[in-house]
């Protein structure tokens, strides 16, 4: 059994509930999110294929048919926090993240 190493990258509490930040991980920007009232946390890569920007983490928190979505700040894409796909081009799918809250912290898998 593998064990991984994990950076941390933020508080919990940096993170306002239903919103994103943006963090550097191993030189990549990434979205964090933290959804619902469990606080569950998502890791997302934060640049938006569509509007070549690094803008997700900034996106609308919401639910699509109890699938848990951002919508680009840009051009309103959708995309599943779980997975990254995108729900209007399924061709498109983002880098997704293995993250966890360790004693009031937030940590990425190096």
């Amino acid at each position: 059994m593998s064990e991984f190493t994990w950076q941390t990258v933020c508080k919990v509490s940096d993170i306002n509930k239903n919103t994103g930040v943006c963090a550097l991980h191993n030189g990549e920007q990434v979205a964090i999110f933290k959804v619902g009232n469990d606080d569950q946390l998502f890791a997302l890569q934060n640049f938006e294929p569509f509007g070549e920007a690094n803008v997700l983490s900034r996106g609308i928190v919401g639910d699509v048919d109890g699938q848990l979505v951002v919508a680009s700040p840009l051009y309103k894409q959708q995309y599943s926090l779980e997975s990254g796909k995108c729900l209007e081009d399924e061709s498109v799918i983002l880098q997704t993240y293995m993250v966890r809250q360790q004693d009031g912290q937030v940590q990425l898998k190096v």
